[in-house]
């Protein structure tokens, strides 16, 4: 009887240690998660800016075919284009950045909980979920860049 509270004190304490140790990359998800709403944010309002620009260039194109208000409604629409793409691909590389931060997580359990060394493919992912966290940035740095210029 003794052995078994025992055993389960002792998976209480694993348990807890685990939770302890998932604490980073819980915050670092939260981080993450945080990124993607302003860029997803970002990205709505460029949708509806190249909405409201395709609206006007129908107007424009119903009264003067060949104007010059055509042509400059054209070229923001293809920045707006170029920013929109560097979103989608800040959001794809911190969208990937969440999943390996939440593997990591559960590998952290699995290897704990089925006695097996993790520790390889722990570090592995959390260098992925890093460079991807990285690339995310670096291409939202672009994004903010072709903004305000």
């Amino acid at each position: 009887m003794l052995e078994l509270f025992s055993s389960e004190v002792s998976s209480v304490n694993t348990v807890s240690h685990l939770i302890q140790l998932s604490v980073a990359p819980v915050f670092l998800l939260a981080g993450v998660g945080s990124l993607l709403g302003v860029l997803v944010s970002r990205l709505s309002r460029i949708v509806e800016k190249s909405e409201r620009l395709n609206a006007l260039l129908m107007t424009e194109k119903a009264d003067n075919p060949i104007d010059k208000r055509s042509s400059e409604i054209r070229l923001e629409r293809q920045a707006l284009e170029k920013r929109r793409h560097l979103l989608n691909q800040a959001i794809l590389a911190c969208t990937m950045t969440g999943l390996f931060v939440a593997l990591v997580i559960m590998i952290m359990f699995l290897s704990a909980f089925f006695a097996f060394n993790g520790s390889l493919a722990i570090a592995v992912l959390f260098i992925v979920a890093m460079g991807s966290l990285i690339a995310g940035l670096l291409l939202f740095l672009r994004e903010i860049y072709f903004a305000s210029h």
